[in-house]
């Protein structure tokens, strides 16, 4: 097979648009099914549903994950492209406000083959990059308005 081969039967790349459909639709009590038009879904339900995500849950792990992506490059750059890391956002639920009052990305990565000056740097150029990247890191410490919800007949 030729690169000429391997490129035509590629997928095309889909790029998400600021207007990309995400809807979920209810699966059972308290349960549903979330979607994107590019075809991912995720099951989200209580913690008592079993192997799905609540939306607490989903709110973390979509910072991790952004955080994560926003400075994946700088990381790649000094440590190569297949280097590992896990990201946690474990800080808990303020029960009695039904809210998180603070989300913190925690990074596992191994920079211990780093200098003290690039590590330095590559710490903070990544803080940066997620400073700048994080679509979600920023909506949250911007404080995102959240109007109340709609109500409509669905189309026919």
């Amino acid at each position: 097979m030729t690169d000429q081969n391997l490129t035509e039967e590629a997928p095309a790349a889909v790029t998400p648009t600021p207007t990309d459909p995400l809807w979920v639709e209810r699966t059972g009590t308290r349960t549903y099914r979330g979607y994107t038009a590019r075809g991912a879904s995720v099951e989200i339900g209580p913690a008592s549903a079993g192997a799905v995500f609540t939306p607490g849950e989903l709110l973390k792990i979509a910072l991790a994950a952004c955080a994560g992506m926003s400075s994946d490059t700088k990381f790649a750059r000094v440590l190569g492209d297949d280097y590992e890391t896990t990201i946690r956002v474990e800080d808990p639920k303020d029960m009695a406000e039904d809210l998180y009052p603070v989300l913190t990305e925690k990074f596992e990565i191994d920079l211990s083959g780093l200098d003290d000056k690039t590590r330095e740097k590559t710490l903070l150029l990544a803080q940066r990059s997620i400073d700048r990247a994080c679509t979600v890191g920023r909506t949250l410490k911007a404080g995102a308005e959240v109007p109340p919800a709609e109500f409509h007949q669905p189309e026919s």
